[in-house]
């Protein structure tokens, strides 16, 4: 039995819907994944919510809910707007879960959450940037230890700086997107591409096999050394760090934290994106080159970072 106070994190991506059940030190006490509902309308999603956050309390007594979710939050009456990848459109999630629950809820974008958690629990780095990198990119800012959103949590969309206005369409609407270039979405269009145009090699034998090319099957065709899917891979990095050299050059941090799903394939992302982040450093010798590190916490930053804001604001 635990003697801190308790909370549930909520963290609600493009593809999958994390909860957990976290302590005031940032420790998973109980932890619980489901799909987004393929019509991710509010309903759809607060529906998955509440059967989540009903089977959390049954077994541990919360005193708050902090949910992270992909998209824009109105700050911090806790209505999300508008989201890239999902369907819900100014839905009012805060007042649906605390009238349902009758617990204090508190509402912000994915990655702020994240930047939250790694901000204040892994390194302590008082001015970071994370970028997120899951089915979009999101982007959390910490300039002196406090998240920035903007007078109302419309500020720091990372994810849609633009990198080529001649590029490949967004889920946004926009072209040539951050997001567009370094996302799951966009390994998956460039896998399938490299399907197309070798249907004899691996990545296309692979995703033949599952049904579908996406994103996993060029993670597996690296890992049995494809020199496409390695391209592939080293492609999507380099578009990384010229994402990653805008935002530090716009803003001095100590360090850019990379984190989301696909942080969990490690150098293979990493390294590429240093390089690109180095090469296009805007005067490195005088201003130096911030450290580009994988996230403390990975893919797990968002549930843990929405149940630590929710302790905050209890």
């Amino acid at each position: 039995m635990t003697d801190t106070r308790l909370a549930i994190g909520l963290d609600i991506g493009g593809t999958k819907i994390a909860g957990a059940v976290v302590d005031e030190h940032g420790t998973v006490v109980a932890e619980h994944v489901e799909p987004t509902p393929a019509e991710s309308s509010g309903e759809a999603v607060t529906e998955v919510l509440l059967s989540m956050i009903e089977r959390f309390r049954a077994d541990h007594d919360v005193v708050t809910i902090g949910v992270g979710a992909a998209g824009i939050v109105e700050w911090p009456a806790g209505v999300m707007l508008w989201a890239p990848n999902n369907a819900y459109r100014d839905w009012p999630v805060r007042e649906q879960l605390e009238k349902a629950t009758t617990l204090p809820v508190i509402v912000d974008n994915d990655a702020n959450v994240a930047a939250l958690a790694e901000a204040h629990l892994g390194e302590p780095y008082p001015n970071m940037v994370l970028i997120t990198v899951g089915t979009g990119i999101g982007g959390g800012l910490v300039l002196d230890g406090q998240i920035y959103r903007g007078p109302t949590g419309l500020g720091a969309e990372l994810g849609h700086i633009i990198l080529n206005p001649d590029g490949p369409r967004c889920g946004c609407g926009n072209h040539g997107c951050f997001e567009a270039y370094a996302s799951g979405t966009a390994l998956t269009r460039m896998a399938r591409d490299a399907a197309a145009d070798d249907p004899d090699g691996l990545i296309a034998r692979l995703g033949a096999e599952d049904g579908e090319v996406t994103g996993h099957t060029v993670v597996k065709a690296v890992q049995q050394g494809d020199e496409t899917a390695k391209a592939v891979f080293a492609r999507l990095g380099r578009w990384l760090g010229v994402g990653i050299a805008s935002l530090a050059n716009i803003f001095e941090v100590n360090a850019v934290v990379v984190g989301g799903g696909l942080v969990e394939t490690g150098e293979l992302l990493l390294a590429p994106a240093r390089a690109a982040a180095r090469e296009y450093a805007y005067a490195p010798t005088a201003r130096g080159i911030a450290p580009v590190l994988p996230a403390t916490f990975g893919a797990d930053a968002g549930k843990i970072g929405a149940a630590l804001l929710a302790l905050e604001h209890v």
